[in-house]
C-alpha cells in the first residue's frame, strides 16, 4: 500500500468531511481501530473518492442515498453535514431522499428525512452563532 494513496485519501477526506472531524477520528483511533481508519483513508478516500469518473457532489449524493437506504444514520448524518464542503444543496439532498423513498423504501426515507432535518437545524444554529 502506497503512502501516496494514503496522503491523497487524507486530503480528500479532510476536504469532504472537514479538518475537525478527521482530526477527531484520527485522534480517537485505537490500536484496535487504527488499521480500519487507514484502510478507509486509502481505499474509500484515496482510491474511490479520488477517481476522475464522478465529481465530488455526485459521489456525495450517491453516498447519502446509500446510507439512507441502508439505514446507516450515523454515516448519513456525517455525509449530510459534509454537503457544505461538497457543493450539494439541501434541495438536491431532498430529491435524493425522495428517490430513496421510491427505490429503497418509505421507512428508510422517513428516517433519513428526520436525520437530515436534525443536521440542517444544527448547521443553521451554528451559522447563527
Amino acid at each position: 500500500m502506497s503512502d501516496e494513496r494514503y496522503e491523497r485519501g487524507m486530503l480528500v477526506r479532510r476536504s469532504v468531511l472537514g479538518e475537525e472531524h478527521v482530526a477527531r477520528a484520527t485522534a480517537n483511533a485505537t490500536e484496535f481501530t487504527r488499521d480500519f481508519q487507514e484502510l478507509i483513508t486509502r481505499y474509500a478516500w484515496g482510491e474511490v473518492w479520488s477517481r476522475p469518473g464522478l465529481d465530488r457532489a455526485t459521489r456525495s449524493l450517491l453516498t447519502i442515498a446509500m446510507m439512507a437506504a441502508l439505514g446507516r444514520h450515523e454515516e448519513l448524518r456525517l455525509h449530510i453535514r459534509a454537503t457544505r464542503n461538497t457543493g450539494v444543496t439541501r434541495d438536491q439532498v431532498k430529491e435524493v431522499l425522495l428517490m430513496v423513498a421510491i427505490y429503497g423504501g418509505v421507512p428508510a426515507a422517513n428516517s433519513a428525512f428526520a436525520a437530515a432535518s436534525d443536521v440542517y437545524r444544527e448547521l443553521d444554529e451554528e451559522n447563527e452563532r
